[in-house]
Formats: structure tokens, C-alpha cells, sequence
């Protein structure tokens, strides 16, 4: 048994807090949001972002942010990717010498283009920062429903140390050394998502979708190798398995969202109507921002970017990459 705190509340940190309860672990669930405690304490679920999964009382709940991190063997950071810094910043000073800190958001900053253990690792580099990432909506790992996901790590031994934490009967876990690829697999995701989701939105069909999960993928690896990730990340869990789930699935607010703009809705008012936290909103700047330094072609990528930014109408985004230069889809396949 290992003492736990997740450091956040929001629904995938509330699913992972019960689903590690249930394998044995003592855990601790912190919220900077008042009200947000007094909720999970009184009612033992979290009625907004997680209804019908009920968190028993042996689960500590406090917004005592030294409580939560002190004499903690892991701290699962599940914050929104743009509240990682801040929380980070906010939790160094009580964070000891070699304390595993796993972040299981998903995200790129805009500003430094930093991935979200890079802003960890510099905020409180006494720490040994992982990563989960994976298909897997909170909705369904708070049901028991079975769920893979990968851990990534520098070293093996924290990798497999935290691998026999997550795993269970109903949670698998897969370990990696390619945090890097985990990570830029797992933000871009979201960008793609949105354009999923504008597409449904639209009415297109299944042939578009397959083509925006299909040509999304290689703008994500192609990005992601030129910055030294690993192909077989991007055609792994985190790569393929969750760009999938995010662009079809009924829980996705990245889809939703996307969906909501593809039938006219501006970004701000389908993020509200979603109602949580869409990464891919946030994301998406800083990918074309890692286009652009990495000189790496991201047309899906820049038409969600107009879409969402400058008032581009989402049909004529889509009439533009249909009428783009024509290519061969892998030029390095040689004619014989």
C-alpha cells in the first residue's frame, strides 16, 4: 500500500483517486476551490464533473495544499495543463528530495512551448517526474471499465515502481522511457479532436473522420519525431489509441466542443457550453508555435487554429485542406 495524493479534483484526478482507493492505496484528493471540498467531503461525489461515482470515506479530502504533498510516496498532478505551473509553484516547497510526482494532464504552454514535466521538472526539479497518458475518460475508469494506459519516466525503475502502483485488474499499465513522445502524443490529441468534432458538427461523415484521426496522426508524429519522440509512441497507446478515443467518443469535451463550433457556435461559447476545461483550446497555439520552430507541416493543426482564432468559417477550413497542393502520402516509399 502506498500513500497518495492527487493534486487535483476535477474528474479524471476524482476517477483515478477511487480507482487506486479500490487496489489498496490510502489516498488523499486536494482542491484549491473551497466550495469544491466542502462538496466531495459532504457528499462523497463530485455531482458536477464526476456524477454517480461514489468516493468512500476512508479518501481524505482537504484543500491544505502542505497536508496534501508531505510524506506523500506519489503526488498524481490531474490540474487543468494551464494551472500546472502555478500548482507546481505553489507545491515545490513542501516537495522532497526524490519524491515521485506523476502528471497525468495533457498539454503544451503556450508561452515557453514547454511540455507539462518540463514547467514540472523546473519549478520543482528535486522531484522524479512521470507521466500516465492513454485512452481513458474519466467517465469509464470510474466505472471499472477496463482501461490501458502507458507510464513514462526516466528511469525504469520509476517507471516499473509506478506501473505496480497504477496496475490492476481493470487498469493496465504499459511502461515507456519516451516521455517526450507521451506527452506531445497526448496535447496535440486534443487539437486534432476539435477538428473531429467541428467535422460531426458540420454533418460530414465517417469518411472525414477517419482521414482527420488518419492524417492527424502523421502531423503529430512527424512533429513529434523531428523533437525527438519515438515512432512507436505515436502508433501506441498514447499516440493512435487516444487520438481515437478523443475523436469519437460521447465523453470527449474536446469533440464536444469542436461540435458546438462546427454548428456555429465561437470558441468562447462552445468552452462554456462544454462547461470544463478544453486543453485542445489551449493547446493549439503552442502547436503551431512548435510547427513553426521545428519547420514541420501542420495544415489540420493551422485550419483549427483559424478556425478558433481568427473567425474562420469552419467549412471553409475544411474546403481549404481539401484543395491544398497535391502529395504522395509517404514520400520516402520509393516508385519501383
Amino acid at each position: 500500500m502506498a500513500k497518495i495524493s492527487i493534486i487535483g479534483a476535477g474528474s479524471w484526478g476524482t476517477a483515478l483517486a477511487w480507482m487506486l482507493n479500490r487496489s489498496g492505496h490510502e489516498l488523499t484528493i486536494w482542491s484549491i476551490i473551497p466550495a469544491e471540498v466542502e462538496m466531495l467531503k459532504n457528499n462523497r461525489e463530485h455531482r458536477d464533473k464526476l456524477p454517480g461515482v461514489h468516493l468512500p470515506e476512508s479518501i481524505r479530502i482537504t484543500g491544505d495544499l502542505k497536508q496534501a504533498v508531505m510524506d506523500r510516496e506519489v503526488l498524481v498532478l490531474a490540474v487543468p495543463s494551464v494551472y500546472t505551473r502555478s500548482t507546481a509553484h505553489s507545491m515545490s516547497i513542501y516537495v522532497s528530495e526524490g519524491q515521485r510526482i506523476v502528471n497525468v494532464a495533457k498539454g503544451i504552454e503556450e508561452k515557453t512551448l514547454f511540455t507539462l514535466s518540463d514547467i514540472i521538472e523546473e519549478e520543482i526539479p528535486q522531484a522524479d517526474v512521470a507521466v500516465l497518458s492513454g485512452p481513458s475518460h474519466a467517465e469509464e475508469v470510474g466505472r471499472g471499465l477496463p482501461t490501458t494506459c502507458v507510464i513514462g519516466a526516466h528511469t525504469r525503475k520509476t517507471a516499473e515502481y509506478l506501473q505496480n502502483i497504477f496496475m490492476n485488474e481493470a487498469f493496465r499499465v504499459y511502461t515507456s522511457p519516451d516521455m517526450l513522445g507521451i506527452e506531445l502524443g497526448g496535447a496535440l490529441k486534443n487539437v486534432i479532436a476539435l477538428a473531429a468534432g467541428i467535422a460531426d458538427g458540420l454533418g460530414y461523415g465517417d469518411n472525414t473522420k477517419a482521414a482527420l484521426i488518419t492524417r492527424g496522426m502523421t502531423e503529430i508524429a512527424r512533429l513529434g519525431m523531428k523533437m525527438g519522440g519515438k515512432l512507436e509512441t505515436f502508433s501506441g497507446l498514447s499516440g493512435i489509441g487516444d487520438l481515437i478515443v478523443t475523436c469519437a467518443s460521447k465523453h470527449s469535451r474536446n469533440r464536444r466542443a469542436g461540435f458546438l463550433i462546427g454548428q456555429g457556435y465561437t470558441m468562447q461559447a462552445a468552452m462554456d457550453e462544454v462547461k470544463m476545461v478544453v486543453e485542445g483550446v489551449y493547446s493549439a497555439k503552442a502547436a503551431v508555435g512548435l510547427a513553426q520552430k521545428y519547420q514541420v507541416e501542420m495544415p489540420i493543426i493551422e485550419q483549427v487554429n483559424q478556425v478558433l482564432f481568427d473567425g474562420k468559417p469552419a467549412a471553409e477550413a475544411v474546403r481549404d485542406l481539401m484543395i491544398r497542393d497535391k502529395k504522395i502520402e509517404h514520400s520516402d516509399l520509393p516508385w519501383e
